[in-house]
This record gives C-alpha cells, sequence and structure tokens, in this order.
C-alpha cells in the first residue's frame, strides 16, 4: 500500500514538475530580477549595475511627475470601472429584459451586442489614432467641425491640461464598454425568465427588476468586471502614449505610471529608476486586487 502511494505521488509530481519550473523560471524569476535591478542606477549599458538600495524608491517619491501618474490612475482606478459598469450594466439590461414584455430582450438586440462590441476587435493603438482624428482642435475634427461651424469655439480636446485627462476616460470607457455589455448580457441570460414574470405580477417596476433581482444575481460577474477594469486603469499605456501630446501631455495632465516607466527606460536610460516604478506599480495592482475582492464579498445568491 506504502508503495503504490508513492508510485502515485511520484507520478503526479512529474507532471506537476514542468509547468512549476516553467512558472519559476518565466514568471517568478523575471520579478525578482526587476527587484533587484530597481535597487541599482543600471542604466542598459553595464554588465554589472551598481547596488544602490533603496535610493531609487526615495528619489521615486519625491518626483513631481510620479505623483502626477499615480494620481491620474487613482483617479482612472476609480472612475473607469465605475463608468463602465454602470454605462454596460444599463445597455446589457436594455438588450435583455427591455422589451415590451419585460422578460424578453429588444428587437435586434444581438446585432446591438456585436455593434457594441465592435471597438474589442480594433487594436489599442488604432483606437487611440482613430481619436487623434476625432479630437483633431480644427475644422477637419468630428467634434470640433460642427462646433466651428455653428460659430462656437474649438474645443482643445488634447491640447488644454483641463480636458485632455477627460478625453483619454472617454477613450478608455468607449473601448472597454462594449465587452462587459456581452459579459452581463451572458450573464443575465442565466438567469430564469420565471424570476422575472414572477415579479411583475406581483407589480416589480423596471427598476425594482433591476436593484433587486438582476444586479444582485449578477454581483459576481461585476465583482470580476470592477477587478479587471481596475487592472486596466492601472497598466493603461498605449493610449496615453499614442493619442496625447508629449506621450502624457500637455504639461504632464494625462501621464500615468506605465508611460514613466517606458519614458524613463527607453528615453532617459535610467532602468534601475523605470523598475522601481515597476515595483510601485506592482503593489498598486496586487493591493487593488486584494483590496476590491475583499470589499465586494458577499453570500452568493442560488437560483
Amino acid at each position: 500500500m506504502t508503495f503504490n502511494r508513492y508510485r502515485r505521488g511520484l507520478f503526479i509530481t512529474s507532471f506537476l514538475a514542468a509547468p512549476v519550473i516553467l512558472y519559476l523560471v518565466y514568471v517568478i524569476a523575471p520579478y525578482v530580477q526587476a527587484f533587484y535591478i530597481a535597487m541599482t542606477d543600471w542604466r542598459g549599458v553595464t554588465a554589472t549595475p551598481r547596488f544602490i538600495g533603496l535610493e531609487n524608491f526615495q528619489r521615486l517619491f519625491a518626483d513631481t511627475a510620479f505623483w502626477k501618474a499615480v494620481t491620474h490612475n487613482a483617479a482612472l482606478l476609480v472612475l473607469l470601472p465605475l463608468i463602465t459598469i454602470v454605462i454596460a450594466l444599463f445597455f446589457a439590461f436594455l438588450l435583455n429584459v427591455g422589451g415590451r414584455q419585460g422578460t424578453s430582450g429588444i428587437r435586434g438586440s444581438k446585432f446591438y451586442r456585436v455593434v457594441f462590441f465592435f471597438p474589442q476587435v480594433l487594436a489599442v493603438a488604432v483606437v487611440a489614432v482613430l481619436f487623434q482624428q476625432v479630437f483633431r482642435p480644427d475644422g477637419s475634427g468630428m467634434l470640433n467641425g460642427p462646433l466651428m461651424a455653428l460659430g462656437l469655439e474649438p474645443v482643445g480636446f488634447l491640447s488644454d491640461p483641463d480636458v485632455a485627462f477627460w478625453s483619454v476616460l472617454s477613450v478608455m470607457v468607449w473601448q472597454a464598454v462594449g465587452f462587459y455589455v456581452v459579459l452581463f448580457s451572458a450573464g443575465l441570460a442565466g438567469i430564469p425568465k420565471d424570476m422575472f414574470e414572477a415579479a411583475q405580477i406581483d407589480g416589480a417596476s423596471r427598476i425594482s427588476l433591476f436593484f433587486r433581482i438582476t444586479l444582485p444575481l449578477l454581483w459576481d460577474t461585476v465583482q470580476v468586471a470592477w477587478v479587471y477594469l481596475g487592472i486596466l486603469a492601472l497598466d493603461v499605456f498605449a493610449i496615453v502614449w499614442v493619442m496625447t501630446l508629449q506621450h502624457g501631455g500637455p504639461d504632464r495632465s494625462t501621464t500615468v505610471m506605465a508611460a514613466e516607466i517606458y519614458r524613463n527606460a527607453f528615453e532617459y536610460f535610467r532602468f534601475g529608476y523605470a523598475s522601481a516604478l515597476g515595483v510601485v506599480m506592482f503593489f498598486f495592482t496586487v493591493g487593488f486586487a486584494i483590496l476590491s475582492l475583499r470589499l465586494s464579498r458577499r453570500e452568493r445568491i442560488e437560483y
């Protein structure tokens, strides 16, 4: 019996060894290397970087550009999930429970899902270039053109520091909302129609249907969506780098931590300092995911 148990354990271990080794080599080892580089003055050209301890982190917390990036990431961390989830829930509820009977979707709901999902098939860089043209400050811009035709002053969507951040946020919401409309629609499709019909017979309004049935039963999906959108808000790079002036401008009014990491690494060749930024961003991301899952934890509703 003992020998058979030993053989079974050896058999299982042999299958687990390969993926564990691959994970250690390609995931854990790069993290450890990044943490080490963050405590050096490496500029990418020397074979043996000089160890400087926590100097990069001390310099980082005195850097105004870093705090601007943190502020923008924190704002995106709150606003992007909140706005995206609210809009996606509204459209998903409308598409699935917005019919005349209140228990079926509106006519053409499948077509609308495809339309909403379309931005997801576009590369992020393509979206950024597309909205560069939409936000053009002259008469050829899709938004400023009609304003100027009406005799109004053009809006500096990407050139005004007070407006540029909100322009970036609107593009991120536009790109993300379609995926979550489809995600929430899939969750709604799994809710028995009998529950909606019974609630309607009892005189429940559409608002009551949403807050008393739809939202509680979709809470797990909303929780996952919030975490993913939060990670997206922390890791946003391509839209900011491609779409905005000065790659995070004007005057760093749209810069984020990922943009500062790239700038310090590949423009200033301060790889040690960039790694320190990356370490801080790593802990921000992990901390946000843990905090979100803990705060939104609740008993699962069975149906």
